[in-house]
């Protein structure tokens, strides 16, 4: 098929790449003249594992092309998968700015390209249950008229974790796919013919609510985790025994991911999801306590973790941060909870050094390099290559990814954030 992908972020670029290597014929569409020029260069820019290979594999065999221009896709593409940002608006809300952009784009497409032919529109970004009913078809049906038939609206989310997103979208946990009448749609089908996983074939509102449900619950096992290896240091209780006999349970504690005591959550996804879903919650007067607890509990970890490490530790003293983004492997630093232990470091008065050799502040784009420099404008001046980690004496290396055990560090004390 030939497939339009808007917004080369982490989402949507992974999907096109992975897309164009089953033999789709993929155009991606961004507003940054910048990210188009570096992907048909062949550099990527985002750190994904494998996915270098993959983009070189694409242009070479001429499957991929990158445009700003947001028409293309309407006068020549099968399919239409919008992967822009939703991020929080001030009241926790999503920014839906560049969802309406978009659709408004593909409409005025659609109609001035004078095409016969039906184009499917694919959702992944997430966004509020009801932003299609209430949003996205108002757009197509203001701005094509009669004419509304042209388009097919579909929301698909996807499953994908930074790190394994290549993985990921071959082999997701499962499929769930939204139409108007909750029947399949056969181009999405088309799309999704090579993936072996449970599908479920939806209404436009329940697939919509699924990222928030996952999200939120991903969110709720973290924090629930961390507040009851809080208790266990508090009363002298081995953490780690604990957290072995509660795993051991995978028929009625469902499963060990996200439910180890270690760091905070963080990232592009839970954070803002869960904001979201609390503003959605009061909004209708749904009264979710839980809910509304887990950025105060997460925030609480933050600072628990912050007055742990400088237990003993005077100002001026020498500490080294090993892994600075929100997840090994990674340079997303969006909401990363090291970030926040990092700055209260810095206020704190002590000389702080951070080793993380997925981080280049030259790569960084959009957002990511936004909240980096925002919140540590010495961002540059703070990173240290590993040759200075392994020279230097410290008074603390605080390792928040379990990677410091590679190193040959000489450290007064090592502390693993990672695992309480």
């Amino acid at each position: 098929m030939r497939i339009g992908v808007y917004g080369l972020g982490y989402v949507g670029l992974t999907g096109a790449i992975c897309l164009a290597s089953e033999g789709h014929d993929i155009v991606g569409v961004d507003v940054s003249d910048d990210k188009v020029r570096k992907i048909a260069s062949g550099a990527s820019p985002i750190r994904e594992p494998g996915l270098d290979a993959m983009l070189a594999q694409a242009l070479a065999a001429g499957r991929l092309r990158c445009t700003t221009d947001p028409y293309v896709p309407a006068r020549t593409c099968d399919l239409a998968i919008v992967c822009v940002g939703t991020p929080s608006a001030p009241d926790g809300s999503h920014n839906m700015r560049d969802i309406a952009e978009v659709t408004r784009q593909i409409a005025s497409g659609l109609r001035e390209a004078g095409r016969k032919e039906r184009l499917t529109v694919v959702y992944r970004s997430t966004f509020r249950p009801g932003s299609i009913d209430g949003l996205i078809l108002p757009i197509f049906e203001s701005t094509l008229g009669g004419a509304r038939d042209l388009v097919e609206v579909v929301y698909n989310p996807e499953f994908l974790r930074e790190a394994t997103a290549v993985k990921d979208f071959f082999h997701p946990p499962k499929v769930v796919v939204g139409t108007a009448d909750g029947r399949p749609s056969a181009r999405v089908e088309e799309m999704n013919r090579n993936l072996e996983a449970p599908t479920f074939t939806v209404g436009y509102r329940e697939a919509e609510f699924t990222k928030f449900v996952d999200n939120s619950f991903h969110a709720l096992k973290v924090a629930y985790a961390n507040e009851i290896g809080r208790v266990c240091l508090r009363l002298g209780i081995d953490a780690k025994v604990v957290h072995e006999i509660f795993v051991s349970d995978t028929k009625l504690n469902i499963s060990p991911y996200y439910l180890r005591p270690g760091g905070p959550f963080g990232g592009s996804c839970l954070p803002k999801d869960v904001r979201a879903l609390q503003y959605i919650a009061n909004d209708v007067g749904a009264n979710t306590h839980v809910i509304d607890a887990l950025m105060r509990s997460n925030d609480a970890h933050k600072h628990f973790l912050f007055t742990r490490a400088v237990e003993g530790l005077k100002p001026g003293d020498r500490i080294l941060m090993v892994g600075l983004a929100f997840k090994s492997d990674t340079d997303d630093l969006r909401e990363s909870p090291n970030i926040d232990l990092a700055r209260k470091l810095i206020q704190g008065g002590y000389a702080l050094s951070i080793y993380d050799p997925s981080l280049k502040p030259e790569h960084l784009i959009g957002q990511n390099l936004g909240y980096a420099y925002t919140h540590l404008p010495r961002l540059n001046d703070l990173l240290v290559d590993k040759e200075a980690v392994e020279r230097d004496a410290f008074d603390l290396v605080i390792d928040t990814n379990g990677s410091a055990s590679a190193l040959a560090l000489e450290a007064a004390k090592i502390l693993d954030i990672h695992t309480l």
